[in-house]
């Protein structure tokens, strides 16, 4: 059994702590996990890892963030995959810091990202893992506040949040995104609120 899960985020180290990259570290996490290094390849960096006899495909996209879909529609066309095998981990400002959802599909809610795979894909039926990043701004700036890096406060409670996301990509390649969704969902945030 084969899964790509793709994090979201900008390349680039002036966004690499932001709250928009939050999909690129969880990635990441899951490729120190694996002990698997990202290679540039086309449209992303990609890395290969086993867990539990399945292959993840760990995929951070260079197409930046609003063309992400160019990336995920590649990625899935070129190892022949469908969208249900597909997971896309993304910040989301409608959820507390902190608050992990997992879903088979949804509303793009304004993400560019989301759009842009959405559109790449003709369907918003594609399995996603938002990870709330809070929503601690003022109106209209909400560009600034997801291109910022986390507080101090919320990057040393990062770890565990990002570490739940990663067990969360686990079970959804190993048991299936119903049952995960059913252990995770509705699980205390991993901050314990």
């Amino acid at each position: 059994m084969k899964y790509l899960i793709i994090g979201l985020g900008n390349i680039g180290t002036e966004y690499a702590a932001t709250r928009h990259n939050v999909g690129f570290r969880v990635v990441e996490q899951l490729g120190e996990a694996m002990a698997v290094t990202f290679q540039p390849d086309r449209l992303a960096a990609v890395a290969t890892g086993k867990y539990r006899g399945r292959t993840l495909y760990l995929v951070k996209p260079s197409t930046y963030m609003n063309l992400s879909g160019r990336a995920v529609s590649y990625w899935l066309n070129k190892l022949k995959l469908t969208p249900e095998q597909c997971l896309v981990v993304v910040d989301d400002v409608a959820l507390p810091f902190g608050k992990l959802r997992l879903r088979p599909q949804g509303a793009t809610a304004g993400h560019n990202g989301l759009k842009s795979i959405e559109a790449s894909l003709a369907t918003q039926a594609y399995p996603r893992l938002r990870v709330g990043i809070g929503n601690d701004f003022p109106k209209g700036r909400q560009a600034d506040y997801v291109l910022a890096p986390f507080t101090q406060k919320e990057e040393e409670a990062l770890p565990a949040v990002i570490d739940q996301a990663c067990e969360i990509a686990y079970g959804f390649s190993t048991l299936g995104i119903a049952r995960t969704m059913e252990q995770y969902n509705n699980a205390a945030s991993p901050l314990g609120s």
